[in-house]
C-alpha cells in the first residue's frame, strides 16, 4: 500500500502510452495490422490521459523532519482518522485539485479566492504535552495570521472531534497549524 502510494499516475500513463504508440508505429511499419490497432487504440488515449494528469498534478508535501519512532507509535495511539487523512493525502500525489487542502480551506472560510489560497509548504509529527500533534505549514502571504485565529473554532470543529488548533506565525507569511489530539488525561484545555 505504501508504494503503491507513491506511484506517480502521470508517469505510468505517459510511460505506457508511449510504449504502446511506438508498438504500433512499429506494427503499422511492418503490416501487422492486429498489433497496430492495439497500439493505436491503447496506447494514445493512455499517452493523453497521461500528459493530462501531468499537467492537474501535485506533488506530495515533504515532512520538515523525520518521524521519531516514539512519534510514530504515539500516532498509532492516539491519532484520529482525521489527522491520518490529512497526513496520508497530503504525503502523496493528488491530480484535479488547486493545491492540498483546498476545499477545506475554502470550507472554512480561509480562502477567499484561488489566487488567495495559503499553500500548504510542509508537515511535522510531534508531541504536545505527551498528546499527538499534526504540524501544518502554510506560505499564507493573502490571508494573515488574525483571519486564522477568526476562524479558530471553527477549524477546530471541522478538524475534530477531540482536537485543538493552535495557529502561531514563525515568519510572515506563514502560518502554522496545530492539530493537537485531545486525551482524557491530556493538560490542555479544549
Amino acid at each position: 500500500m505504501f508504494i503503491l502510494r507513491k506511484i506517480r499516475l502521470s508517469i505510468l500513463g505517459l510511460v505506457l502510452g508511449l510504449i504502446l504508440t511506438l508498438v504500433g508505429f512499429v506494427a503499422y511499419a511492418q503490416g501487422n495490422a492486429t498489433l497496430n490497432l492495439a497500439g493505436f487504440f491503447y496506447g494514445l488515449p493512455l499517452l493523453l490521459g497521461g500528459l493530462a494528469l501531468k499537467a492537474s498534478e501535485i506533488k506530495p508535501i515533504p515532512f520538515t523532519q523525520p518521524t521519531p519512532s516514539e512519534i510514530i507509535a504515539l500516532r498509532e495511539q492516539q491519532a484520529t482518522v482525521t489527522q491520518n487523512k490529512i497526513r496520508e493525502d497530503v504525503t502523496r500525489y493528488r491530480y484535479g485539485q488547486n493545491a492540498h487542502l483546498d476545499e477545506a480551506l475554502e470550507k472554512l472560510g480561509i480562502s477567499p479566492s484561488d489566487e488567495e489560497l495559503p499553500e500548504l509548504q510542509t508537515i511535522q509529527e510531534t508531541a504536545v504535552e505527551g498528546n499527538y500533534t499534526l504540524i501544518l505549514n502554510f506560505d499564507s502571504p493573502c490571508v494573515p495570521l488574525e483571519d486564522w485565529q477568526k476562524k479558530q473554532d471553527r477549524i477546530e470543529k471541522f478538524f475534530g472531534p477531540d482536537i485543538r488548533a493552535e495557529l502561531t506565525q514563525p515568519v510572515e507569511n506563514q502560518v502554522t497549524l496545530a492539530l493537537i489530539k485531545l486525551t482524557q488525561d491530556s493538560g490542555i484545555p479544549s
